[in-house]
C-alpha cells in the first residue's frame, strides 16, 4: 500500500482504483448513476427547454447556428449551467451514489462549485459541438487542484460518433496549467482550448447510461461533435475539498478568463469577481462547511 498524491489518505477505494486514478487521472464507474434520477434531470431538462418550469438561476444557452435555423426546445439548447439552486437538478449533485466516490478521492468534507447539463442537438454546426483539449481548472479560481474533482454521468450512450470525451491519460501529473486560448476560426463562447497539443495520444470514453468518469482538473481533456441524427446528453457537476482557497488571478495565465467571465457577468448588469462569482453558485454537499460556500451577504 504505496502514498498517493492524487487520492484522499483516508480513501476507502480499492488500490487497483486507486492506482488508475493515480497514474491515469480519471476513472470510469459504471452504472454509478440510477436510470431513474437521469430520467428525472432529462424530465427537467425538457421542461426548462420548453419554457414549462421556472429556471432557478441556471443558465439556458442556445447553439446559435440551430437557433438561425428556427430550431426550438431541445433541439436549439446546447447547456444548462449552473444548476445548484434548481431543486430538481440539485438532486443529481447530492446523489449518494455520486458523492460516496467523490469523497474516495477528495475527503468527507465536499463543496459542490460548477455544474452543467450538456446536450448535442443533432444537425449542429460541428465546430459549436466540440470542445477542444482543455483542463478544467483553467476555469476555476480556487485551489489545490489535487482537491477538486469532477463528475461526467452518461444520460444516455455516448461514443465517438455523437461525442464522447476523450482524455489524455496522465497528463495531469505535469502539474502545469497551461494557457487556453479560443481555436483559429472559432469563438464559440467560453470554449477555449490548449494550442500545440493536438499530437498528444488520446483516449475516447465510451459510456452507457448512468457511467459516470471522475476526473482531476488538470487532465487534458475534451468532445467531439454529434455526427448522429439523435442527441448527446451528459450531467456533470465539479467539487472541491471545502478547505480549498480562492486564489489571485492577476498576472496569470488565468487574466484573460477572469476578465471575459467577469465582462459576461456585467451584461447581466452584476459586477462581481471571479472568486465571488464561484462563491455565489456554491453549495455544501457533504461534512462541514469552510472557505469554498456562498456569500452570506447575498443570501
Amino acid at each position: 500500500m504505496g502514498h498517493y498524491k492524487y487520492i484522499h489518505e483516508k480513501s476507502t477505494f480499492t488500490e487497483d482504483k486507486k492506482l488508475f486514478y493515480e497514474e491515469n487521472g480519471y476513472i470510469v464507474i459504471k452504472n454509478n448513476v440510477s436510470h431513474d434520477l437521469l430520467d428525472k434531470m432529462h424530465q427537467r431538462f425538457i421542461d426548462i427547454c420548453d419554457n414549462n418550469t421556472e429556471v432557478y438561476n441556471a443558465q439556458v444557452l442556445k447553439d446559435k447556428v440551430l437557433r438561425r435555423k428556427g430550431m426550438t426546445g431541445q433541439y436549439v439548447v446546447n447547456k444548462l449551467q449552473d444548476f445548484l439552486y434548481d431543486p430538481v437538478l440539485w438532486e443529481y449533485a447530492i446523489d449518494k451514489n455520486l458523492i460516496d466516490i467523490v469523497e474516495k478521492i477528495i475527503g468527507p468534507n465536499i463543496t459542490a462549485m460548477h455544474s452543467m447539463l450538456i446536450n448535442k442537438p443533432p444537425d449542429s454546426d460541428p465546430d459549436l459541438s466540440r470542445h477542444p483539449l482543455h483542463q478544467d481548472l483553467h476555469y476555476f479560481p480556487f485551489r489545490p487542484p489535487d482537491k477538486i474533482v469532477a463528475s461526467w454521468t452518461a444520460m444516455e450512450r455516448v461514443y465517438e460518433g455523437n461525442g464522447c470525451l476523450y482524455v489524455v491519460p496522465g497528463s495531469h501529473k505535469s502539474g502545469q496549467l497551461h494557457k487556453h486560448e479560443y481555436p483559429e476560426g472559432q469563438k464559440h463562447s467560453l470554449y477555449h482550448g490548449i494550442q500545440g497539443m493536438d499530437h498528444l495520444p488520446r483516449v475516447n470514453v465510451s459510456m452507457d447510461k448512468g457511467d459516470t468518469v471522475f476526473f482531476h482538473p488538470l487532465l487534458f481533456h475534451g468532445s467531439g461533435p454529434n455526427f448522429t441524427k439523435g442527441f448527446r446528453k451528459a450531467i456533470s457537476c465539479h467539487y472541491a475539498a471545502s478547505d480549498c482557497h480562492y486564489i489571485n488571478v492577476t498576472n496569470t495565465v488565468q487574466e484573460d478568463i477572469a476578465k471575459e467571465l467577469a465582462e459576461v457577468v456585467a451584461k447581466k448588469g452584476v459586477e462581481l469577481s471571479f472568486q465571488d462569482i464561484f462563491r455565489l453558485k456554491s453549495r455544501l454537499v457533504r461534512g462541514s462547511p469552510g472557505n469554498m460556500q456562498r456569500l452570506e451577504s447575498h443570501l
